[in-house]
């Protein structure tokens, strides 16, 4: 099954836009929105949720209240700051709380223990004729990387029912989720602007991406807000032997798409749209499909 993830070194470069466009160009194929800190395909493809699933990430600590003596053992071990004793009794704070376990270990009462922590929930759903696969982790909590996982898991199942593409959203940056949505792609695609940050962050993402030893090319958006740069950063593709799958021109009727929460492609007029379509035939000539 072919995974294409679509993934960017920083945020707002319009990741989501080419992703949402791609899975529509596409046929055949699973919507698998991997941004689990901040999902926002749902919003343009208004899918029917299906299933339900919970997401268990790390463990918390809790308190046993029938065996608590309030001794402050736990408390004193605790490097979180998680363990507050206020007015005799002893809180633990779940968000600060990191499972680390010490106070299990220390306290002489066995008063103390783990506990599995909803961390999330993924949804298996239909947006139109196409399955989506798409998660939500709870504010604060970590694990992010493991709710990706779960999703990716998911979406491949549908390979049983004929689906041989997933086109992926990743998250921005190069921390868990995007790597958790880059590892076993066979290809990545990168979205980059023509700002010193968008080139920055770029860079770092070609690096995280190559370390994976995955397959990759590069698109510029808004390529023609800053020519100079754009030139830097193909003058860096060049360099560095990295393809260029195309590049999109600013367009504000791509603001309209989003305010409006469709896809770009519901607007045939658009010059963003003649060149996504560019982009989608360069892709399947480097998918070779």
């Amino acid at each position: 099954m072919i995974q294409i993830a679509v993934v960017s070194g920083k945020g707002g470069t319009g990741k989501t836009t080419l992703s949402a466009a791609l899975n529509l160009l596409f046929e055949n194929n699973v919507i698998a929105d991997c941004d689990v800190d901040a999902p926002n395909l749902h919003l343009i493809f208004r899918p029917i949720i299906q299933q339900k699933y919970e997401y268990f990430g790390g463990k918390k600590a809790v308190i046993d209240y029938t065996k608590c003596t309030s001794c402050g053992v736990c408390e004193k071990f605790c490097r979180f700051n998680a363990i507050k004793h206020e007015e005799g009794k002893v809180t633990i704070d779940p968000y600060a709380c990191e499972g680390c376990g010490v106070c299990v270990l220390k306290c002489p009462y066995s008063a103390v223990n783990l506990v599995s922590n909803k961390a999330g929930e993924y949804y298996v759903s239909m947006a139109g004729n196409r399955p989506m696969v798409h998660a939500k982790l709870q504010p604060g909590e970590e694990t992010s990387g493991g709710l990706v996982a779960e999703v990716r898991k998911a979406a491949l199942k549908f390979k049983e029912s004929g689906r041989d593409i997933v086109v992926i959203d990743g998250a921005p940056g190069i921390g868990c989720p995007a790597t958790s949505s880059i590892t076993g792609a066979t290809y990545v695609v990168i979205v980059t602007e023509p700002t010193a940050s968008g080139f920055h962050d770029l860079q770092r993402i070609v690096e995280t991406v190559r370390l994976y030893r995955r397959r990759f090319g590069v698109v510029i958006n808004k390529s023609t807000i800053n020519p100079e740069r754009k030139e830097e950063i193909a003058s860096y593709c060049k360099n560095e032997n990295i393809t260029i799958l195309g590049e999109i021109p600013f367009d504000p009727i791509v603001n309209t798409a989003t305010v409006n929460g469709v896809s770009i492609l519901e607007y045939p007029e658009s010059p963003a749209v003649y060149s996504i379509v560019e982009i989608f035939k360069n892709l399947k000539k480097e998918l070779e499909i």
